[in-house]
Parts: structure tokens; sequence; C-alpha cells
């Protein structure tokens, strides 16, 4: 009975060993095809660089469809790219000062009018223009307001006539670029540059700009702009800003171009109001 027992005992530590050997053989044989496999592979992709692209596309896409869903309030970390808005305090003491005070009249935050003030400051090297003339028409004409739009039509921070100046927005990607604030100052400063160019004078550049230019007055349009254009560059200087006031323009300061106003549409009343209607400002300059 013993020996029986320690036959079997004996048939079953063989079975086992062959059993382990046989399993340790094919685990070998198979890494060892494995990595084959795998230097294979890296001295295709080595060899052909479009393989490798091909594998990487292909493996990023796997891992991005492996990705959960976005919740509909995530927020995406290269809004800061799209994001009109810097710190002040970066800003040159000049533009600083203008910024802040700009920022407690018109209860705008600081950090976007940062962004306008120092792009007012680049265009006005270009143009020649001052600065703080190009603030001042955005003062009065939006207090800032990025999508203000009026009556007729002028939209943005300054105001610009979109219908009419349609073209100036195709260089940035169309018309509703109008809305994006650093595009519509760039564009309201061209109008600007031409209206003065026209006129012959500031004063009577406002009157174009406003869309006055064929009328007897102005709302006092101009007097508004070259009296907060003289706050501001008071405050540039780090002056404490008058309450003066500049008088508007007299007829033998500017004489102002007639501008004929387009067509109005079939039964369309005319504008009422003090504020005088905005025309096709300089549709015939190209």
């Amino acid at each position: 009975m013993s020996k029986a027992f320690d036959a079997t005992a004996r048939g079953l530590r063989t079975f086992v060993s062959d059993v382990a050997d046989g399993f340790f053989e094919i685990t070998h044989n198979g890494f060892a095809l494995v990595g084959l496999a795998i230097v294979f592979a890296a001295l295709a992709l080595v060899a052909r660089p479009d393989l490798r692209k091909t594998g990487e596309e292909q493996l990023m896409g796997w891992l991005q469809s492996r990705k959960p869903a976005p919740e509909p309030t995530d927020l995406e970390p290269t809004a800061i790219e799209r994001t009109t808005a810097a710190s002040p305090d970066e800003l040159p003491k000049q533009q600083a000062a203008v910024a802040y005070w700009l920022s407690k009249k018109y209860r705008v935050a600081a950090e976007p009018l940062s962004v306008l003030v120092s792009e007012a400051y680049q265009i006005g090297k270009r143009t020649k223009l001052d600065p703080t003339l190009i603030l001042a028409i955005m003062a009065i004409e939006s207090s800032f307001n990025p999508f203000a739009q009026s009556h007729v039509g002028a939209q943005g921070l300054m105001q610009v006539m979109t219908r009419v100046h349609g073209d100036k927005y195709e260089s940035a990607g169309g018309t509703l670029t109008a809305f994006d604030p650093v595009t519509n100052m760039r564009v309201g400063v061209k109008v600007l540059q031409e209206c003065i160019a026209r006129a012959g004078s500031l004063e009577g550049g406002l009157r174009y700009y406003v869309g006055a230019a064929n009328l007897d007055d102005d709302g006092g349009y101009a007097a508004k702009v070259l009296a907060e254009h003289e706050r501001l560059r008071q405050v540039a200087a780090g002056r404490a800003p008058s309450t003066m006031v500049v008088p508007p323009p007299t007829t033998a300061r500017a004489q102002p171009i007639p501008v004929v106003a387009p067509a109005k549409p079939a039964g369309e009343e005319p504008a009422t109001g003090s504020e005088p209607a905005k025309v096709a400002l300089l549709s015939a300059v190209s």
C-alpha cells in the first residue's frame, strides 16, 4: 500500500514538474517573441517617420476618446488668451494714472481699461494722434462699454458705423469683430484720421465723426470730447483734472463740409431728439 502511494506521489511530482517546465518554456519563448516584435516595431518607426506620426495620432485619438465628457461649466485653460485684461500695475506710471482715473469715473474695472489705455498709447505713437484724445472719444461715445449700440447702428467702444465701414473689419475677420474692444478702437482711429484729414481740423473732424458735418449743430459733441481730452491730459501729466469746459467750435474755427446722408428706406421716420443722427461718414473716402 505504501509503495503504491509513493509511486503515485512520484508520478504527481513528475507531472507537476513537466507542466511547470512547459509553462516556463512557453512563457520564455513568448517574452522573446514580444521583445523581438518591439525591436522590429521600433526599427520600423525610426525608419518611417510617417508611420510614427500616424501611430501617435491614433494613440492620442484613442486616449481622447477614453476621457470622460467635460462638464458644461468646465473652464478652458486657454481662456486667458482671449481675455482683454491686464494688471494696471504693469503699465508705465503715466498710463496707469489714466487707467485708474477712468476706472473710477466710469465705474469700469481697471484691468480691461489697462489694455485699452496701453493700446491707445501704441496707436497714438504710430498715428501721431494724442492717445488721450482717443480715450476721450471712447469715453464720450460709449463710456467704455464694448457692446454699446446706438439707435442708428453705431457699435462698440468708439461707436463706429459698422454698416458704413464694414470693409475696415474684413482683415480682422468680419463685422462681428466690431465688438472686440481692440479691433473697434483701431477701426475707430482709422475713421477719425479720415474725418480730420477731410475736415482739415480736429474740431471739424469730430463733427464728421459724430455725423454732424452737414448739420448746424453737433449737440455739443466736439466740446464734450475736447473737455474730456483736456482732463485726461492733466491726469497723464500728474495733475488733478480741472472742471474747465472747452467751448464749442465756431464756424470761424472750422468750416464743416457737407456730407450727404444715405437715403432712408421707405416708411422710415426721421430720427428725432437732441442727439445728431450719425450719417455715412466718409463713405466716399477710400
